[in-house]
């Protein structure tokens, strides 16, 4: 079953929870978003429930308050990241990594340092699919 989309603004949502590295309230977010996204702590709120609903955030009540609730991340950014990328190709490349990367890497001047961190990042992937090939996807 495929997972459901994290919208841009559930992904700011994210980026908070990622950042903070530990359970927040919805409060907590909202105030931390505060000052660089203009969205209302109504609006937080009803995200951070949709993201629970995806299975992307937990939560804990308060022992002290069961009106309050400590939100944190179940996915880490890189899945996340990685079900994105995945998402990218099929919507834009039929499916095609090489084609998406092709397309992403001819988009950007890359410097010699850059070139090498791609290089040895291939290297791993190489290294992998020897260990446990599949088809590219």
């Amino acid at each position: 079953m495929a997972k459901e989309e994290i919208t841009p603004s559930e992904w700011q949502i994210m980026e908070v929870l990622w950042a903070g590295g530990a359970s927040l309230t919805s409060a907590e977010v909202y105030k931390r978003m505060q000052e660089t996204v203009g969205m209302s702590q109504r609006m937080v709120r009803v995200l951070m429930n949709r993201l629970n609903r995806k299975s992307v955030l937990g939560y804990t009540v308060d022992a002290d308050d069961s009106r309050v609730y400590h939100y944190y991340a179940l996915r880490s950014r890189e899945d996340c990241v990685k079900e994105k990328s995945r998402r990218f190709a099929e919507n834009y490349f039929s499916g095609s990594g090489t084609n998406a990367m092709a397309a992403l890497l001819q988009s950007f001047d890359l410097t010699d340092e850059q070139i090498a961190e791609l290089e040895g990042i291939l290297e791993q992937s190489r290294e992998h699919n020897v260990k446990s090939p599949h088809k590219e996807g």
